[in-house]
């Protein structure tokens, strides 16, 4: 950057439109893989949890390990394996997912009340009916929490793969510190908080309409 110039040089923005365009799509594809996958494997987990109370401690423990591993240390791991790929990538955000995910969903399985419970069991509920009539929709609220936690950390997560090419606003963000041009830095920053808040946005309104009893109760 000269001295004088602007942070932001908006002809080269304009020119480049298409280009931002395609990092925001693959951003949001890097994203929306990540997050679905790891709400099936956190779910997968936390039925197994509710089958077998005990399993609680060591798959949290599991997940929690994964979520302190540094995202860069983590991509050097399975890049001997992986190599520079996509698969690299979301092995790495599908982890840090998952103790957000399996924490919430369980969490909200749990918080069903006990005299719910027993009502369901008094009109002859079995256990599945159980779990898809009454816990499910009654922990909708605190699952939705955490699916938004866990998009809103990946969304930030996601600029780290540009440094094994897998592109999203990473790309622009390294584009800009390997060329001293603040313009695409600040632009890929910029484009990835705003998703952030955007979809966060999204899911608040999502969670208003499939727990209208929460608004009630509110």
């Amino acid at each position: 950057m000269r001295p004088g110039e602007p942070l932001i040089l908006w002809p080269w923005v304009f020119s480049h439109i298409p280009d931002i365009w395609q990092r925001v799509l693959e951003h949001l594809e890097l994203t929306f893989i990540a997050v679905s996958v790891g709400f099936v494997l956190a779910f997968v987990l936390s039925l197994a949890i509710r089958q077998v109370p005990p399993l609680y401690a060591p798959i949290t423990w599991v997940t929690g390990v994964l979520y302190t591993i540094p995202s860069l240390a983590l991509f050097a791991l399975l890049i001997p394996f992986t190599g520079l790929s996509l698969t690299t990538a979301e092995i790495g955000l599908v982890g840090y997912t998952l103790l957000i995910l399996l924490r919430n969903i369980v969490g909200g399985l749990r918080g069903v009340p006990a005299d719910v419970r027993e009502a369901a069991v008094g009109m002859g509920y079995s256990d599945w009916q159980m779990l898809w009539r009454i816990e499910l929709p009654l922990a909708l609220s605190v699952i939705i929490a955490g699916v938004r936690v866990a998009v809103v950390t990946t969304i930030g997560l996601t600029t780290v793969t540009a440094v094994i090419g897998q592109g999203g606003l990473g790309f622009l963000i390294l584009q800009g510190m390997q060329q001293f041009f603040s313009t695409p830095l600040l632009i890929g920053a910029l484009l990835s908080v705003l998703l952030a808040v955007v979809i966060d946005g999204l899911l608040v309104l999502l969670q208003r309409q499939v727990t209208p009893w929460t608004r009630a109760r509110g």
